[in-house]
């Protein structure tokens, strides 16, 4: 396992803080740190402007072959860029939805007019894309959707409710699991569909989160449509092209994601500084064991990013989301800890929240988003130790 990056990747680092650099600069200066979780209301219109001069420049989906508007980047000079992307404090990104999900799998599993038809525009900036899995009562239990499809002449017409759908109330497009055989149960009988938003018999309801912003909804489809020709992969093969989705959810954005982490802890080391909870030996204690633990998903994100690299996912992948999303819930809880007394009251009316405050409060949603941490642990019980499966409703 080779952790180093090559004088090449090095060089190419370079390119990229130097066009950051360069960018984050005018009308784009006003955007450095804005946007993610319970911040994705920040700037929306600024940030959605960013995405098109990144898609101008060829610094959206690297990864993406060069036949399909990407530059074919290793995963090495993937990692490199976001790493590169968070150091320079750029706006969090608005189309790693349609780049990340939809996209790969357009690529591997789409007819050649669907990719024909969709990539340009997110590899553009110019549409977003949101995730229509869950439902109210088929969240971790994805096998249960209820939401229906029948064909309708040329035209499928959906019918159902999706719930926790991420940025739906500005996405163009929803790639939505639904049952388009009423006969079936569980895994058969679904398909993978592409369905517009902007269009009658589409309701987003916004959901109010503890932070007190709303950035996922309630979708609900009543006689929404789309074209026959929407679905990926073959009519009732949903499932399989929905698990080729969610397998790209795990990619070299992670040590992006984790150095998003580590500002996060110098914003709370920096605050223990100031108010004197670094003198507490247990706060301290408790500083040191979180710094601690960041290096060791770095490390363990950096062997992950090594296997994948060579085709074989090792078992790190497991129990990665497990991991981090357990590390951050908790270090919303030491970031508390260390504002004292003052975490108890909000910046300004009417909810004017803290950085440490907002923090602690979205993370408690991490370890239930993107695969609860109960359906992770019977991931790794069964697909990677072998253990006899779970019952009951919800296993994996």
């Amino acid at each position: 396992m080779d952790l180093r990056f090559s004088e090449e990747d090095e060089a190419f680092r370079a390119e990229v803080r130097a066009w950051l650099a360069d960018n984050l600069t005018g009308e784009f200066a006003n955007a450095r740190g804005l946007g993610g979780p319970g911040r994705e209301h920040e700037a929306f219109p600024l940030r959605l402007a960013w995405e098109r001069r990144l898609g101008e420049a060829g610094w959206t989906c690297l990864g993406w072959p060069r036949e399909h508007g990407g530059r074919g980047a290793s995963l090495a000079r993937q990692v490199i860029f976001h790493e590169e992307y968070v150091r320079a404090d750029a706006p969090v990104r608005v189309g790693h939805i349609g780049e990340g999900l939809i996209g790969p799998t357009l690529i591997d599993l789409g007819t050649e007019e669907q990719k024909d038809r969709f990539l340009p525009p997110i590899l553009r900036g110019e549409e977003l894309w949101c995730q229509g899995y869950s439902e109210p009562d088929a969240g971790s239990d994805l096998a249960g959707v209820r939401t229906r499809a029948r064909l309708d002449g040329d035209e499928w017409v959906i019918d159902g409710q999706k719930v926790w759908t991420s940025l739906a109330h500005e996405a163009d497009w929803c790639f939505v699991l639904a049952r388009t055989d009423p006969a079936t149960t569980r895994h058969a009988g679904l398909s993978y569909l592409l369905v517009p938003m902007r269009q009658p018999g589409v309701e987003i309801r916004p959901i109010v989160q503890i932070t007190g912003t709303s950035e996922f909804n309630e979708v609900f489809f009543d006689g929404a449509r789309t074209p026959r020709e929407n679905v990926v992969g073959a009519v009732g093969d949903g499932w399989r092209v929905a698990m080729a989705t969610l397998a790209y959810e795990r990619g070299a954005s992670t040590l992006g994601q984790q150095l998003g982490f580590r500002q996060e802890f110098d914003r709370v080391a920096a605050i223990a500084r100031e108010n004197g909870a670094i003198d507490d030996p247990v706060l301290r204690d408790r500083l040191v064991r979180s710094w601690i633990e960041l290096e060791i998903m770095r490390l363990n994100a950096l062997r992950t990013m090594t296997s994948l690299g060579d085709g074989e996912p090792g078992p790190e992948v497991s129990f990665a989301k497990l991991y981090w999303s357990t590390w951050h819930r908790e270090f919303g809880e030491l970031a508390m800890d260390v504002l004292g007394i003052d975490g108890l009251l909000a910046e300004g009316p009417p909810y004017d929240l803290s950085f440490a405050q907002r923090v602690f409060l979205f993370s408690r949603a991490d370890t239930i988003y993107a695969g609860s941490s109960e359906i992770q642990r019977n991931i790794i019980a069964e697909r990677t130790l072998g253990l006899p499966r779970a019952r009951g409703k919800g296993s994996s």
